[in-house]
């Protein structure tokens, strides 16, 4: 059975920083593209950063240069390093799987909050 688990989010102040993990089982990681995405309320999906193919990583120009993206496939774990957190990304971060010969994301995980505020 499909599963990713996002875990790590919580309160933050701004300028601080938090490190969001996804756990994935039941399907080939390696063999798959992973991305994260973020939703605030009332806003649109947004995707933050993604690695299309390995060594290539992609992010929002909302989040570049303070997020980073990283994998380890020997854990099936993406993780997400957030620095210098704002306000403004307070939302809703979900981690998303598509296979690499895919363009739609098959596999999302229920998400972790992350609220920054002071």
């Amino acid at each position: 059975q499909v599963h990713l688990e996002e875990s790590g989010g919580g309160l933050a102040q701004p300028g601080g920083s938090l490190t969001l993990s996804c756990t994935a089982s039941g399907f080939e990681f390696n063999h798959y593209a992973m991305a994260w995405f973020r939703q605030a309320v009332g806003k649109d999906p947004e995707k933050v950063a993604f690695e299309p193919v390995r060594g290539l990583r992609n992010y929002a120009d909302s989040v570049r240069g303070r997020f980073t993206f990283s994998r380890d496939d020997s854990k099936n774990v993406v993780y997400l390093q957030m620095n210098n957190l704002k306000p403004e990304d307070t939302a809703l971060y979900r981690c998303a799987a598509r296979d690499i010969a895919e363009t739609t994301f098959t596999y999302w995980g229920q998400g972790t909050q992350v609220t920054v505020s002071s």
